[in-house]
C-alpha cells in the first residue's frame, strides 16, 4: 500500500493506493504557522489512513516548496513556517519509516501525465493555482527537477507584459514584488477584488458571485493568467497545460484564457492558431495526492 500526503496551505489531504485502486481518502485542516503541529497533523493523518485500511504503507509527501539538495531543508514554500526546516528528517523520525518528499506541483503533473489530462503528451506543464502558484514540467515522460529543485517555478517570475496599474505589483513572501503568484493565487485574486471594491471575499466567493465587480476581477485574472501562460508556451511549447488547485474549478478559464493568450504567443509574421490545450485536471483534487503516493511507485 502506498500513502500519499498533499500538504497544502489550508488543508492536508491523504490517500491510500493499492496499485491504482483507491483504498481511503481523508483530509484535515492545515495548522497554519505551526511547524510542530504540522508534523503531528501529518502523522495523525497517516495513522488514521492505516487504521481505516488496517494496513501499513509507504509514505510520499507533496509540499508547496522543495527540499534543498545541499542542506535537506525546505525552501521556497509559501507555507513559510516550513522554510528552513528539516521536514523530511522530522517526518521520518515521527513516522519511524523512510518518507519521500517532492514539490506538490511535480506530484500533480506526474499524476496527470500518467493517466490524467496530460496522458500521451510529449511536453506537459502542470499548474497549481490555490494558496500559492506552482508549476511542474514533464518532457518525454520524465519529470524535470533541475539542479536546484526549482524547475517549473513560474510563479516567482514577474507578471509578463504588465499594464501600468500592475506595476510594481503586490509584495511577495519571496521578498520581491509583482510575482505571478501575487496575482494568480487565491489570495492574489481576493486582494485584487478588495482593492477594487473595498470588500473582502475569498476567491471561491468571487468566482461564485454574479455581480459586475466579481466579473471584472475574473476578467483581470484571466488576462494575467493568459499572459503568464503565454510565456510558458514561448519557453516550453507544451502540448497541454493542466490546471489544478482551487481556482482550477473556475470553468470560464478554459475558454477565455486560450482566447487571450494568442496575442502573446510568439508567432512573428504567421497567422497560426495556438494548439496548446488548457485543461482541468483529470483527477481533480486527488491528482496531487495520487502523485505523492506514486513517489514510491518503484516499490522500493
Amino acid at each position: 500500500m502506498r500513502i500519499g500526503i498533499d500538504l497544502g496551505g489550508t488543508k492536508i489531504a491523504g490517500i491510500a493506493l493499492d496499485g491504482d485502486a483507491e483504498l481511503a481518502r481523508l483530509r484535515v485542516a492545515t495548522p497554519r504557522g505551526d511547524y510542530a503541529a504540522t508534523i503531528e497533523a501529518i502523522a495523525a493523518l497517516v495513522s488514521d489512513i492505516e487504521r481505516t485500511t488496517r494496513r501499513q504503507g509507504t509514505v510520499g509527501i507533496g509540499i508547496p516548496g522543495t527540499i534543498a539538495p545541499a542542506t535537506g531543508l525546505v525552501k521556497n514554500a509559501n507555507s513559510i513556517w516550513l522554510n528552513g526546516r528539516p521536514l523530511a528528517a522530522d517526518l521520518e523520525a515521527r513516522l519511524r519509516r523512510p518518507v519521500r518528499v517532492a514539490n506538490d506541483a511535480n506530484c500533480f503533473i506526474v499524476s496527470e501525465a500518467a493517466d490524467g489530462a496530460a496522458a500521451g503528451a510529449t511536453i506537459a506543464f502542470g499548474v497549481i493555482v490555490g494558496t500559492g502558484t506552482g508549476g511542474g514540467v514533464m518532457v518525454g515522460g520524465q519529470l524535470l527537477v533541475g539542479q536546484h529543485g526549482i524547475a517549473g517555478e513560474w510563479g516567482h517570475n514577474p507578471l509578463p507584459w504588465p499594464v501600468d496599474d500592475e506595476r510594481p505589483g503586490p509584495p511577495c513572501y519571496c521578498g520581491r514584488s509583482g510575482c505571478i503568484e501575487t496575482f494568480l493565487s487565491g489570495p492574489g485574486l481576493s486582494l485584487d477584488y478588495q482593492q477594487s471594491t473595498g470588500q473582502a471575499l475569498t476567491a471561491e466567493q468571487i468566482a461564485a458571485s454574479g455581480d459586475a465587480a466579481a466579473a471584472a476581477a475574473l476578467a483581470r485574472y484571466e488576462s494575467r493568467m493568459a499572459r503568464a501562460l503565454a510565456s510558458i508556451i514561448n519557453l516550453l511549447d507544451p502540448d497541454v497545460i493542466v490546471l489544478g488547485g482551487g481556482l482550477s474549478k473556475i470553468g470560464r478559464l478554459y475558454e477565455n484564457v486560450p482566447r487571450l493568450w494568442s496575442g502573446h504567443v510568439f508567432s512573428a509574421g504567421v497567422a497560426e492558431p495556438v494548439r496548446t490545450r488548457l485543461l482541468p485536471a483529470g483527477h481533480g483534487d486527488a491528482s496531487g495526492v495520487r502523485g505523492a503516493a506514486w513517489l514510491w511507485r518503484d516499490g522500493a
